[in-house]
């Protein structure tokens, strides 16, 4: 497997011809997930929270949703522009910047998020500058919808995943939670998993492939992996017409140190 830092892979601009698929194809994260991250903090009327690496805004909706005030940090313009495409949203502010330089002010938000991104930013730096714009007792959550590949179907799929993307870096991402348990800007890590499943047509299935910014997009290794992908929808949707794509979601909760 490729050793690469995924932070040196183009982070900034792998997206931007998978946007399409993404808007439409990418799970949202279960609601008692977003209870979680938000429990025993203030109001969520009187909180500022930065989602980092918002990437079409998923996340960030569902936090804005409950009434929270967003800044949705995201390099990527083309992702950023999907994002901001259709009726603008009172309580969310779009900015470009990366976790390692948000260009947000000292102690300005209550929360910081990564919703399916932190293992794409250079984590020493992130973690300071996060430490950086956090107020005193802010909090910091981490979110990945990991496959579950104790569901057959889903586990099947992981497999044509990883072949086909030559078995990326990225396939490995929880090993990027290292630099959070060890370093000193964060304490009170705190760790827990929630059950998500998402339903597809076959439509569904090959776009939410093609959203990965690993797997190939045009020529013969793609028809492979749309092959792969037509023959798994045809053996598991039967009579339904859809099949479930099955997450175990995990969330990692730590506290700022600011002294």
């Amino acid at each position: 497997m490729d050793k690469t830092p995924l932070h040196a892979l183009n982070p900034l601009g792998r997206f931007s011809d998978r946007v399409e698929d993404y808007v439409k194809y990418r799970p949202n994260y279960p609601e008692p997930a977003i209870d979680l991250i938000l429990e025993g903090l203030a109001l969520p009327s009187q909180l500022v929270a930065a989602d980092i690496g918002a990437g079409t805004g998923i996340s960030t909706r569902q936090l804005a949703e409950r009434g929270l005030k967003v800044i949705a940090i995201e390099p990527n313009t083309a992702m950023r522009n999907a994002a901001m495409d259709g009726t603008p949203e009172h309580n969310i502010e779009w900015r470009d910047g990366t976790a390692e330089e948000t260009n947000l002010l000292d102690a300005s938000v209550d929360l910081v998020t990564c919703f399916q991104a932190f293992h794409w930013f250079d984590p020493e730096p992130t973690l300071l500058e996060f430490r950086r714009i956090l107020k005193e007792s802010g909090r910091f959550a981490v979110v990945w919808n990991n496959r579950d590949r104790n569901d057959r179907f889903t586990a099947e799929y992981s497999q044509i995943i990883r072949r086909s993307s030559k078995n990326h870096p990225a396939e490995s991402r929880m090993k990027k939670l290292e630099p959070l348990l060890v370093n000193p800007y964060f304490v009170n890590f705190k760790e827990y998993t929630f059950t998500h499943k998402q339903d597809l047509d076959l439509d569904g299935l090959i776009g939410r492939a093609m959203s990965s910014s690993y797997l190939p997009r045009e020529g013969k290794e793609r028809e492979e992996l749309v092959s792969d992908l037509q023959d798994l929808f045809q053996n598991f949707s039967q009579q339904k017409n859809y099949v479930s794509l099955v997450y175990s979601t995990s969330v990692h909760i730590a506290e700022v140190v600011k002294n």
